[in-house]
């Protein structure tokens, strides 16, 4: 599973990434975790807020930062 933490560095992306590493640790989730701060590759994935949260190249969230067990019901559809 690929994930990416789209944002440029503001506090809430950091939360963003910081919830999302903790998720995958505690619940053994074989994933890649990529903070994508570069404005022109998030504008890739027309999104127009940050932070988001990309799984396998698909926009899950945007906008807004999560909670960690919605982020942990978003992963576990990519679990095979």
């Amino acid at each position: 599973m690929e994930i990416k933490i789209l944002g440029t560095g503001c506090p809430k992306c950091k939360t963003l990434e910081k919830i999302t590493r903790e998720v995958v640790e505690q619940n053994n989730i074989d994933a890649t975790i990529t903070k994508v701060e570069d404005i022109m590759d998030i504008m890739k994935y027309n999104i127009l807020s940050t932070p988001a949260l990309v799984v396998n190249e698909k926009v899950e969230i945007k906008g807004r930062v999560p909670s960690a067990d919605e982020i942990k019901q978003v992963l576990s559809k990519y679990q095979g």
